[in-house]
């Protein structure tokens, strides 16, 4: 299942996780803010076309296969959160304890659905 098109776009959404988690503390860190034309929309609007992408061939995958502990509803959480998160990484002014348990709950999704792919 390594090579299906569900497992790319779940690979490119980790990815961006971890962009976003990366983004976060480095804004963060600096206290500025990146230019929501230049960066913040640019990424925003990639997210979500993965995200709009991806979430129907997950949660066909989900309702055909049935894995333990990965739910329809988690799949879409999963998409809102990450599209949330991938603006308010931009924003060092976004809350700190919020925004780790987002990209958290985001990323176990994430790894849960790319491990029960590669059990397949």
């Amino acid at each position: 299942m390594k090579d299906s098109p569900l497992f790319a776009l779940n690979r490119q959404l980790i990815d961006y996780t971890e962009q976003l988690s990366d983004t976060y503390f480095e804004v963060r860190e600096r206290g500025e803010a990146k230019d929501f034309f230049r960066e913040v929309k640019p990424f925003c609007d990639r997210v979500k076309a993965v995200c709009d992408e991806w979430l129907p061939l997950a949660g066909e995958w989900v309702d055909a296969h049935h894995p333990k502990h990965l739910h329809a509803i988690q799949l879409q959480h999963t998409a809102e959160n990450l599209q949330m998160v991938s603006v308010r990484a931009f924003y060092p002014e976004s809350s700190r304890k919020q925004m780790i348990n987002h990209l958290h709950s985001v990323d176990y999704v994430l790894r849960r659905l790319e491990e029960e792919l590669q059990n397949e």
